[in-house]
């Protein structure tokens, strides 16, 4: 492959690389999940409220975000529900410490496509990316044991 065929296959993939926007209050989380990613998504923004992230997904239009639910001036849940009202088609995962099924129901209610304990993020959050791009939904395992 000549270095013009590389230099080409590098911008087609990076078009056609799958847009995330990141949202979760713990920086430290953020550039855990952002390394995880990074290689095979194209990070379209990272932010550390709730607020922020109705903000960034109405300006940055993401395929998928993936969100903490306890973050300060508006939780996940509150931001799932006003970026739905404001008709964004992106898929939604939630990354999160929260098991209780209260919040797992709350989350289906949102339309969620997926739902992933933190504690489990390494093992489970490129597979969940995966199954919700393609159409499927992707909810940890451990919390149908748990709840």
């Amino acid at each position: 492959m000549q270095s013009s065929d590389c230099s080409a296959t590098i911008v087609a993939n990076r078009m056609t690389r799958k847009r995330i926007l990141l949202a979760d209050d713990h920086s430290e989380m953020l550039e855990e999940v952002r390394s995880l990613l990074d290689g095979e998504y194209e990070i379209v923004g990272a932010v550390e409220n709730g607020e922020e992230l109705v903000q960034a997904a109405a300006t940055l239009n993401p395929d998928l975000i993936v969100s903490d639910i306890s973050m300060p001036i508006m939780t996940g849940f509150e931001a799932a529900a006003r970026i739905r009202a404001l008709g964004s088609a992106a898929k939604i995962i939630f990354l999160t410490v929260q098991s209780s099924s209260a919040y797992l129901k709350r989350a289906r209610s949102l339309g969620a496509d997926g739902y992933v304990l933190k504690v489990h993020t390494n093992e489970q959050l490129l597979l969940a990316i995966s199954r919700v791009l393609d159409g499927a939904s992707y909810f940890s395992p451990q919390l149908e044991t748990e709840n």
